[in-house]
Parts: C-alpha cells; structure tokens; sequence
C-alpha cells in the first residue's frame, strides 16, 4: 500500500471504504469541468474501479491517491497520475480538494508536493504535466508555485453550457 506522508497531511491508496466519496466527487457537476465528465457514475461503476485499483502504476498507465489530513483516514481530496508513459518518462497530474473550506489552507500544496517528490524520485519521471483552465486561478497558482510552465494554450479546447473555453498546458521538467 502506498502511502505518502506529509507535515499535515498524507496520500494513501484508495480502500474500499472511499466508494461514497469518490461518488460523491465523480456524480458533482461542478467537479465536471476538470475531469472532462458529461455523465454520472454508479455505485457499482466506481465499486467495479475501487476492485481494480490494486493494479500497479505499470499495467494501470495511472495511479489515484486520496489525501487525507494527518491523524486522520478521513478524505479530503484525490491526486492522480495518468497517462503515465514510461518509456518517455512523463506523465500528467491532477488535483481535486473535494470543500471549499479546505482548499485555501495548504492541503492542495502540500499533496502535490508530495507527488512530485514521489513522481520523480520513485518513478523516476522526466516530466509531469496539467491541463488547466487558464481562468482557473487557484490551480494556476497551485502549479506556478512548484515551477510548472505553460507551454502552450489549447484555444477553445472545452465546451460547457454552449460555450467553449480554453485549456492550458502546464509542464515541468525533472531537473534532478
């Protein structure tokens, strides 16, 4: 089991016992917009997801980790790897802090510190990337903080209510 540890907060496997809130998260439309998600997803669907998620990072091409505050197995947010491509030693990460309320309070950066470390110490990764929209602020600042570049804007690239939006790409490179 993986586990990830923090000053204030950790990153663990997901368990079974997170079907309700990973429900909770995939089934919110305001949480659409950034895992690109037009549908809701059943109980059993993410049930049959939590069954497969023992997969290693290698045979899955992704990792989904919960975070949690310290002294505490309670979730309070998911932090993924996906696309992982080992033979170009890249991949892209994503982050979601499901309250309000606990998203201006260090957890978001602390989680992703704790991925990066892991993405390039223990996976050896040369780059990690997010796909974020530019008038997302906080996630902006969120991955500006830890050095990511945009490398480039995809124009018009998500529709929403009638509306297309632009999507950024943000990179950083393993200097290690």
């Amino acid at each position: 089991m993986i586990t990830l540890q923090g000053d204030s907060v950790y990153l663990r496997a997901l368990e079974p016992d997170d079907l309700e809130f990973i429900y909770q998260i995939e089934n919110d439309e305001k949480m659409w917009e950034v895992s690109n998600t037009i549908t809701p997803y059943s109980r059993f669907l993410i049930r049959q997801y939590l069954d497969n998620a023992h997969q290693d990072i290698f045979e899955a091409k992704q990792l989904r980790l919960v975070i949690c505050k310290n002294n505490t197995f309670k979730a309070v947010g998911l932090i993924d790897i996906f696309d992982f491509d080992p033979l170009n030693q890249r991949a892209g990460v994503g982050i979601v802090i499901k309250e309000t309320a606990e998203r201006s309070i260090g957890i978001g950066t602390e989680a992703l510190g704790l991925l990066i470390d892991y993405a390039f110490k223990t996976l050896q990764l040369h780059q990690l990337y997010a796909n974020i929209n530019p008038t997302n602020v906080s996630s902006v600042a969120l991955f500006t903080n830890f050095d990511f570049t945009c490398i480039g804007v995809k124009k018009d690239w998500n529709k929403r209510e009638n509306q297309f939006f632009d999507e950024a790409i943000y990179q950083l490179i393993n200097k290690l």
